[in-house]
């Protein structure tokens, strides 16, 4: 009997045909031979839609004699799990193709291969699908966001990146990210290959400018100025040209395009920030940089100490913000209060969720945002006028008057 030749592929990974003859008497083994010529795939599907692993499928055209043969898939030295090896056979390649059907399955040992006997009614080709979960092929995706020069709406591509090193390619492959469109594309060995997805043009933003002493802390604490990061927000949903799908976390590289009419102009580059996972309906806030035109004073005005009974007391408190608009046109700031933290400035924090009731001292007009308050952190939004020709900035001043109930 003859030694059974090694597959030539240099990723090991092949579907090979064992053919049995029924020309041999009945008390002889048949033969496992590995045919030098292998199958090429008809098909590859790759989807990449789950975090934690990746989906091959492929399907092959295979000859088959009549009676029993062997289908041989080997995977050596390629991140194939071997748990998640799924064999089918579709049917006769051709309308007048043989009935096929799957007998048993093997594993000869100490080998990275499984075998399945399958039976033909006749001699002719039948198309086969195997799936498995393959290691090592990874993606991630990164974003480029081009701002109008009015900081208005905003270009957002879309990319994804595949890393192969599995130790195998796969020419021709339909790939899908699990969402948007599949891409066919040839996927080299140990090849980084990056995609666009999507471009979405023109998606309306909105440019923030936001204070919250227990996210951001202060800019000059001695003298009371709070920092001020800007952020471009995207809302993914529908009224945004957005919404079709969640946007995966990825690298943005965030720029500005030029002034002007001159469509020419090009663009400059404002930074990098991660934009988290979004889900649709949800925001994804781009980081800008702190805000150096924009000056807050913080400062905590009243603070006093009411016994309610026994050890309960209330803690009246009123925090006064000044703050000054350098910027040539008008700015809404959003002021967050974070309860627990300003209370922590206040007194000992015991741990219990905080009561509180806004007081009539307070000067935001339209109270919190409902949208963007929780019950222990508030929003107010300030609207600040723009610089004067001079340079000069119109001071406006803004108090919080707030009663933290039952505090011990």
């Amino acid at each position: 009997m003859p030694t059974p030749r090694p597959l030539s592929s240099p990723a090991l990974l092949a579907v090979a045909m064992l053919l049995v003859t029924f020309a041999i008497a009945p008390h002889e083994a048949w033969a496992r031979v590995k045919l030098i010529t292998l199958p090429a795939r008809e098909r590859v599907e790759i989807q990449l839609d789950n975090e934690q692993a990746t989906l091959v499928e492929e399907e092959r055209i295979v000859p088959l004699v009549k009676g029993e043969n062997q289908v041989d898939f080997s995977w050596a030295n390629t991140q194939i799990d071997p748990g998640s090896i799924v064999f089918r056979v579709l049917g006769g390649a051709g309308k007048d193709g043989p009935d096929v059907n799957v007998l048993s399955v093997s594993y000869p040992p100490n080998e990275s291969a499984l075998v399945w006997t399958v039976s033909a009614s006749d001699s002719g080709s039948a198309r086969v699908r195997i799936s498995y979960i393959l290691g090592n092929l990874t993606k991630s995706f990164n974003y480029r966001a081009v701002a109008s020069n009015d900081e208005t709406t905003l270009d957002l591509s879309q990319y994804m990146r595949l890393k192969n090193f599995a130790n195998e390619e796969f020419a021709g492959a339909g790939v899908w990210a699990g969402f948007g469109p599949k891409f066919s594309k040839p996927i080299g060995l140990n090849e980084t290959k990056e995609l666009l997805i999507e471009r979405f043009k023109a998606v309306p933003i909105e440019k923030t400018y936001t204070c919250n002493p227990a996210e951001y802390d202060y800019l000059d604490r001695p003298q009371n100025k709070l920092r001020v990061p800007m952020h471009y927000v995207i809302k993914n949903d529908k009224e945004h040209g957005l919404g079709a799908a969640a946007l995966p976390f990825g690298k943005i590289r965030i720029f500005i395009a030029g002034g002007g009419d001159d469509p020419q102009a090009g663009t400059a580059f404002l930074g990098e920030d991660w934009g988290k996972f979004t889900p649709r309906d949800d925001e994804m806030r781009l980081y800008l940089g702190v805000a150096q035109d924009v000056v807050v004073k913080r400062t905590i005005e009243k603070n006093e100490t009411r016994r309610v009974s026994g050890n309960l007391y209330d803690q009246e408190l009123i925090v006064k913000y000044e703050i000054e608009n350098f910027k040539k046109k008008p700015v809404r700031l959003d002021l967050v209060e974070n309860l627990r933290h300003l209370r922590s400035e206040v007194r000992p924090d015991s741990g219990r969720d905080v009561e509180w009731e806004l007081g009539k001292e307070t000067t935001f007009n339209d109270g919190p945002d409902q949208e963007r308050s929780t019950a222990e952190q508030l929003t107010f939004h300030a609207e600040l006028p723009a610089a004067g020709d001079d340079g000069k900035a119109e001071k406006v001043v803004h108090k919080l008057h707030i009663t933290l109930k039952n505090e011990w």
